[in-house]
């Protein structure tokens, strides 16, 4: 891959009637033109999604410390596709090129066939250069039939009715009635201008699942990479005090809930729903069109919560290139293996987790 010029993969003269040729570049931060073009492509490729954002490159670099290549095939100066990719090296989770650690999406985003095949050979190329374990693309539709497929998460989505009261509608009857016991209970939502209370709710919600919190500054770092389209709700009752937050993400007409936490009294008073709630109101409010629930591990209570709002599950497709390994790995809590470290992250002080977890957390993407 040339740094330069890209690799050409159809050679043409200048006095040609031919196409021009077709390269494959990577994203530099520092050249403005092209960060500006790649987000123009991803705002307006139906492929992308928000994890194909340019904004990706320096979270994961500068937050987690993982080398970039944020490939992108362009013709004549304009984009025909992008392929965000991170190498995570790990001695206890493995070696990995991944497209894209931390997101739920990922994988190429293309207008061209032409640009996608050369993206795929360039992380192919690329994936055997760095010497990785495997390749692997979050990808929402099924690019290779042939490779091994993680069918362990599926993601919920559904669209945003016109009018608020069509979407309290839209709710089964028994989640509704959660929703509704939720405002009876005076409670209440705000936005956050900044991740703090988030944080804390977020950071003991995960620390009583076993599992190591991302750390303050990478929330910190999503407002400021994202500004408007990174978004904090909170719930609060009628004293102020936070029962449950959650922290979304917008992208064209989309709204997508990713991290969330809540404290243990959240579920008697029903914090929990209602937030969910008032982020789909808000968002119809907004004009919003589509409510992406995120991905969700089959057979967990997650997974069940989301069905109970009237979400049906949509299959993902992360697909695997496997190097030096014989099967896809399951770095995930649903693993047995992990069933011990779990437990003991449960007991462990939550000022020690939150401070050793995010030497753990970031090889896990």
């Amino acid at each position: 891959m040339s740094e330069a010029g890209g690799r050409e993969l159809q050679g043409v003269g200048a006095d040609s009637l031919e196409p021009a040729a077709l390269s494959v570049k990577t994203l530099k931060a520092d050249d403005d033109v092209a960060v500006a073009s790649w987000d123009a492509f991803v705002d307006a490729c139906s492929e992308a999604t928000f994890f194909h954002r340019s904004g990706w490159q320096p979270i994961v670099r500068e937050v987690f410390g993982h080398r970039t290549y944020f490939l992108y095939a362009e013709r004549a100066g304009v984009f025909e596709g992008v392929l965000p990719l991170a190498h995570v090296r790990s001695r206890l989770f493995g070696n990995s090129l991944v497209s894209l650690p931390f997101a739920v999406y990922g994988g190429i985003a293309a207008n061209s066939e032409g640009a996608l095949v050369a993206l795929e050979k360039e992380a192919r190329s690329l994936a055997e250069k760095l010497g990785v374990d495997h390749l692997e693309l979050r990808n929402v539709q099924q690019r290779h039939s042939d490779w091994p497929t993680q069918d362990l998460y599926v993601r919920f989505r559904k669209a945003i009715a016109p009018e608020v009261d069509a979407n309290m509608q839209a709710i089964p009857r028994k989640q509704r009635a959660m929703v509704r016991k939720g405002i009876k209970n005076g409670l209440r939502s705000e936005i956050d201008l900044d991740p703090g209370r988030f944080f804390k709710l977020y950071a003991d919600n995960v620390h009583r699942h076993g599992t190591p919190a991302l750390p303050r500054r990478y929330f910190e770092v999503l407002f400021r990479v994202f500004g408007t389209d990174c978004e904090v709700l909170t719930v609060v009752d009628g004293s102020g005090r936070s029962l449950s937050s959650v922290l979304s993400f917008y992208f064209r007409d989309e709204v997508l809930p990713y991290y969330a936490g809540d404290e243990p009294s959240a579920r008697e008073l029903a914090a929990n729903d209602f937030k969910y709630w008032e982020l789909m109101r808000r968002s119809c409010e907004r004009g919003l069109k589509v409510f992406d629930y995120g991905r969700s591990k089959q057979g967990t209570g997650s997974y069940a919560f989301k069905k109970n709002w009237g979400f049906e599950p949509q299959p993902l497709y992360y697909e695997y290139c496997l190097y030096r390994r014989d099967a896809i790995p399951q770095n995930n809590p649903s693993n047995a293996k992990y069933k011990l470290l779990i437990n003991t992250w449960r007991r462990m002080p939550i000022g020690l987790a939150n401070w050793l977890g995010p030497f753990i957390v970031r090889n896990l993407g």
